[in-house]
């Protein structure tokens, strides 16, 4: 069993976790204006409520909900004016909109009017209300394409309905599976979007062989300090040894201060499928400064980690394990305020849990497996039959594994333009990324030394050259996108 829900923990992580939406209720349409004080900047916007339509591809179902959007039009150049259109991710898109700095940025430059649309079943967006998670049936219409339907939509009414930006151009943004989906929507409805960016995209996760993500993970701590991904290799058996014993289950809860003390051999397997998510995210956020964007961190938090994992394989396994315990509290006690460590939760609240949970269980399917070799964890095969047994037994629903390569067509995209994909090097969703460019309008950008949409943060002092560029070449495409769409209205 613990392979089975390894796999689907893994899953959880394209941003990956935490929110309960049972306890979220619709909103009333409306707007307020919010004023929220990010890390570089004061982020101001006016909140609005869409009807949008629950299924747009059958006609049975004629109800409506509420979705969410954000929007600021502070530096927009109305008559005209481009529109960037941040494509929702899996949570609460008040905190999309609070970690996308690359907007707010270029905004004033480009002379653009910022949208936010947040994903169905989502942060507010709740096509049955505090029943959308309540059964199967309600949950029918949580899909990427429902949700590319919603975006798309919503950006003809805005362009219908703003005055000004009837002959506005728009190009879709964001990031992970938001930049999947600005991907898709450019894709699906290029006469909605003149151009898109995904960044951290991993558009063909669903094809590459399983283990390169965490190939990809071991990698970052190989290059950040000595021994550092052969030691957490071998802590993996220390943990078996030590654990082996009520006394070692004990010292092991008191070393890493556990909330919860280990008791079982359950727990322990979760200890470790604990540990390797921890280790994960911190691949994931591996930025140049500190960033709160999963957990407060430091600067290269990777390489803090390895300063406590140096050791030489004459360390004991009560050595090995300090150092462990050392180095998960870089990432869960960088602040010094923890009073012990929960291993039920990784990353922030903000992000959606259980709908991720079932968007993988039905067309997200991503293969995931480890070797030990090749990579720093546990072997654990990926096998689909028990993932989608698990999936059945969770919301009575199995996955179509090739869903997503037959609908959004796998690698044979080069019939489509104006997308660009971004990768960072340290990122292990590059490893379903598109890395190199199709042709000269699908183009691929690598961030050297970059994690997870390092471009989409806010501007900082200690952005590597290889960002600032991307950031500039981005802004470059933008331009020549906006100015193609304009002679050919």
């Amino acid at each position: 069993m613990r392979l089975i829900n390894t796999a689907l923990h893994f899953l959880l992580l394209l941003l990956i976790l935490g929110c309960n939406a049972l306890g979220l209720k619709p909103q009333l349409l409306g707007r307020h204006t919010v004023q929220t004080n990010s890390q570089h900047t004061s982020v101001s916007y006016k909140t609005f409520y869409f009807d949008q339509q629950i299924d747009h591809f059958g006609f049975l179902e004629n109800g409506t909900f509420k979705q969410k959007y954000l929007l600021n039009d502070q530096h927009w150049h109305k008559e005209g004016g481009p529109i960037l259109f941040y494509t929702g991710n899996e949570g609460d898109i008040t905190w999309f909109c609070n970690n996308t700095g690359f907007m707010w940025d270029v905004a004033e430059e480009l002379g653009a009017l910022l949208v936010f649309a947040e994903h169905r079943y989502y942060g507010e967006s709740m096509p049955f209300g505090e029943e959308s998670y309540s059964n199967a049936k309600y949950l029918n219409y949580l899909t990427s394409e429902q949700a590319l339907a919603d975006f798309a939509v919503l950006i003809k009414a805005l362009k219908k309905t703003l005055p000004g930006a009837q002959k506005s151009s728009v190009i879709a943004i964001g990031g992970s599976y938001g930049g999947m989906l600005a991907a898709w929507l450019r894709m699906k409805y290029p006469s909605a979007v003149v151009g898109a960016l995904a960044a951290s995209a991993p558009i063909w996760q669903f094809i590459v062989p399983c283990g390169e993500f965490y190939k990809v993970v071991t990698n970052d701590f190989t290059i950040s300090g000595t021994n550092c991904s052969s030691n957490i290799r071998r802590s993996w058996a220390a943990i078996d040894r030590v654990s082996a014993t009520g006394e070692g289950l004990q010292w092991l809860s008191q070393e890493f201060g556990l909330c919860n003390p280990l008791k079982t051999r359950d727990d322990v397997d979760g200890f470790k499928a604990w540990l390797q998510e921890t280790w994960v995210n911190l691949a994931m956020v591996d930025y140049p400064y500190e960033a709160n964007f999963l957990q407060p961190l430091p600067a290269w938090p990777v390489k803090v980690v390895c300063k406590n994992l140096h050791f030489n394989t004459s360390a004991s396994d009560k050595q090995l394990l300090n150092g462990i315990s050392q180095a998960v509290r870089v990432y869960y006690n960088y602040t010094g305020d923890a009073v012990c460590l929960n291993t039920s939760q990784t990353a922030t609240g903000n992000l959606g849990l259980l709908g991720w949970f079932y968007q993988s269980c039905t067309e997200m399917v991503m293969p995931m497996c480890t070797d030990g070799v090749a990579d720093m964890f546990e072997p654990q095969p990926w096998n689909f039959q028990a993932f989608s047994d698990e999936c059945y037994s969770q919301f009575g629903v199995r996955p179509r594994e090739d869903w997503a390569e037959i609908v959004y067509g796998g690698r044979n995209i080069s019939a489509h333009s104006n997308i660009i994909f971004s990768n960072g090097n340290l990122d292990p969703w590059m490893s379903g990324g598109v890395t190199r460019s199709l042709s000269e309008s699908l183009v691929a950008i690598m961030i050297d030394g970059g994690a997870h949409h390092l471009d989409l943060r806010y501007n900082s002092e200690f952005d590597p050259a290889s960002v600032i560029k991307t950031r500039v070449l981005e802004v470059h495409y933008f331009k020549q996108w906006i100015k193609q769409a304009a002679t050919t209205k």
